[in-house]
């Protein structure tokens, strides 16, 4: 019989919960960077384009926190608190519109595969029909 088993129970085999450290932000600290994600990224020096990348807010949090995070940490923390990342405020001021529905209309057109011909076939990759 298991030792845990038999010191404990059946209560002693009981899940105690996903396995890893809890995360170093808090509710306090995700609160704050909640509010300095919510400033957008030119308020903390990335005046350039208005995108908040992973890489972005890792290093808002190690700058204003002191705390190290990886990109795929700090992704895995954005989605957690209900954020997604490399979304844009706004559409970008280059985008043609009517390039991307020309795109659309013409060019997938003729791109797109045709697919299985009308007839009988198999299922099989190795029987003929």
């Amino acid at each position: 019989m298991a030792p845990r088993l038999e010191s404990g129970g059946l209560e002693a085999l009981h899940s105690k919960g996903p396995c890893g450290s809890d995360c170093r932000l808090g509710p306090r600290l995700q609160a704050k960077l909640a509010t300095w994600l919510d400033e957008g990224p030119a308020a903390h020096g990335w005046s350039d384009d208005r995108v908040g990348t992973a890489a972005r807010v890792r290093a808002l949090i190690g700058r204003k926190l002191h705390i190290s995070y990886s990109v795929s940490g700090v992704t895995r923390l954005l989605h957690r608190m209900g954020y997604s990342v490399q979304m844009p405020d706004r559409p970008a001021a280059e985008r043609d519109e009517e390039a991307v529905l020309a795109r659309r209309e013409v060019t997938w057109q003729e791109v797109k595969a045709a697919g299985r011909g009308p007839g009988r076939g198999s299922a099989s990759r190795t029987k003929r029909a």
